[in-house]
C-alpha cells in the first residue's frame, strides 16, 4: 500500500546532476560547459541582470511615462500584538516608545499593530492603524486602543493647504475706475 514513508519517484523521472570540473572524463571537457576564459567561464563570475556590456540597455533606453501609484504608496511599520509582551502592565505604548525599544527601525508613514501572537499584559496602545484581530486582543488583555489621527503639518493635514481666513479670502472688489483712469495714452485721439 502506498504511504508517505514509502513513496518514490516514478523510475526514469529522476537523473544525477552531472559533476562539472572533474576534467575530460565527466563528459563536460575540460572546460565544463563554460566555453574558454572570460568573466562567465570564472567561479563566481556573472554578470547582472539587465547589462549589456556598457551600451545603454533596455529598461533606460525605454520612455518611462504615466501615472505610478507608488510614489504615493504609504509604508507602515508593522507591530505584532505578541511584540507588545515587553512592556509592563499600564504602559502606553506610542511610536517613541516602539522606537526606543528598537520594535520600530526607519522611515515609516506610521504605526500599524497587527493581531499575531498573544498579549499577556493590558497596555494602552496609541497607533496610526490598527487590525480588528489586534485590538480584540488588546481589550481583552484590559488595555485600550487609540487611532491616532493623520500626521499634520502645521495644523492642517499633510498635503493639504490649510484654509484661509475669511478676511483673505474675500475677493476684494475693484474700485470703479473714474473716466480719466481708464483712458489710457494710447486710447487718446490725436489732435
Amino acid at each position: 500500500m502506498l504511504r508517505l514513508h514509502n513513496l518514490r519517484p516514478r523510475p526514469g523521472s529522476r537523473h544525477r546532476v552531472k559533476r562539472l570540473g572533474c576534467g575530460e572524463s565527466s563528459g563536460h571537457g575540460k572546460t565544463s560547459g563554460k566555453g574558454t576564459k572570460g568573466q562567465k567561464a570564472r567561479s563566481g563570475g556573472s554578470i547582472r541582470l539587465g547589462f549589456e556590456g556598457g551600451q545603454m540597455p533596455l529598461i533606460r533606453r525605454l520612455p518611462k511615462r504615466g501615472f505610478n501609484n507608488a510614489a504615493f504608496h504609504k509604508r507602515y511599520a508593522i507591530v505584532n500584538v505578541s511584540d507588545l509582551n515587553a512592556f509592563e502592565a499600564g504602559t502606553v505604548v506610542n511610536e517613541q516608545l516602539l522606537r526606543e525599544s528598537n520594535l520600530v527601525r526607519g522611515h515609516f508613514a506610521g504605526i500599524k499593530i497587527l493581531g499575531e501572537g498573544e498579549l499577556k499584559n493590558s497596555l494602552q496602545v496609541q497607533a496610526d492603524k490598527v487590525s480588528t484581530t489586534a485590538r480584540e486582543k488588546i481589550e481583552k488583555a484590559g488595555g485600550s486602543v487609540t487611532v491616532r489621527e493623520t500626521r499634520t503639518i502645521e495644523g492642517s493635514e499633510a498635503g493639504v493647504v490649510p484654509p484661509e481666513s475669511n478676511a483673505d479670502s474675500a475677493v476684494t472688489k475693484a474700485k470703479p475706475r473714474t473716466k480719466a483712469e481708464s483712458k489710457s495714452p494710447k486710447n487718446k485721439k490725436r489732435e
